[in-house]
């Protein structure tokens, strides 16, 4: 086969390749019109999605923020000049910082400061003594699947079980936040409060264990000068 031949082939498979080409996209012209439409909307979708989020947590933290600050105001002094926007009670900052966080927890459920918002919740109802209202927001910062928020839930949550004399449910928590503790809540404030219900009932042998398991688990550490502290009472 000579040179001229062969160059005449491939010439006319190039051309057939081309055209069997043009022939394919031709034939899946509006398959590509939608897959390429589709892309272009998902990336927008996306693109509008994040630009969303980033949005709702930045207002998110900032309604969580001035709640937190507010609950954190320091109360006014007897006597003091008034100054703006200070509580003459506790109970009055409790109840003005929990409007906002019932209103955070509502507005903003599905991101994490409003699970965080319900643990503020709770605590601030059980200050204005609505322990059926802090019960429920509890519960609902307990199930967080963040367990550094998780926890502050269960021990709150147990703390409200020992005042309403459900000690048994109390003690299931303190024992199940010892055993999966977390930054939050380490073993030993579970241990230290679960000890502390077990003198309430007059319990002293089973406090006294605890006690002492934590003061060797914490020698140098705040939760250990407390357990000393309370053996030394104790004893």
């Amino acid at each position: 086969m000579d040179t001229q031949t062969r160059h005449a082939l491939k010439g006319d498979k190039f051309a057939q390749a081309t055209v069997s080409g043009f022939s394919w996209l031709s034939g899946h012209r509006s398959g590509m019109i939608r897959w390429t439409v589709s892309v272009v909307v998902v990336v927008v979708v996306l693109g509008g999605g994040l630009t969303y989020w980033n949005q709702r947590t930045t207002a998110a933290d900032s309604a969580l923020g001035a709640a937190m600050d507010l609950y954190a105001t320091p109360l006014a002094q007897p006597g003091a000049p008034p100054e703006p926007g200070a509580y003459t009670t506790a109970n009055d900052r409790s109840k003005a910082a929990n409007a906002k966080f019932v209103a955070v927890a509502q507005d903003f459920s599905w991101l994490p400061e409003g699970t965080k918002a319900h643990y503020f919740a709770g605590i601030t109802y059980e200050d204005l003594g609505q322990t059926a209202s802090a019960e429920t927001e509890l519960k609902l910062a307990a199930g967080s699947w963040d367990r550094n928020v998780g926890n502050l839930g269960k021990l709150a949550l147990a703390g409200l079980y020992h005042q309403t004399a459900r000690d048994q449910q109390a003690i299931d928590l303190y024992t199940a936040l010892a055993a999966k503790p977390s930054e939050t809540v380490p073993a030993t404030v579970a241990q230290l409060d679960l000890a502390d219900l077990y003198a309430a009932q007059g319990r002293l042998d089973q406090a006294r264990t605890l006690w002492a398991k934590v003061k060797d688990a914490d020698k140098d550490g705040a939760a250990g000068s407390i357990a000393s502290q309370k053996l030394g009472a104790k004893q």
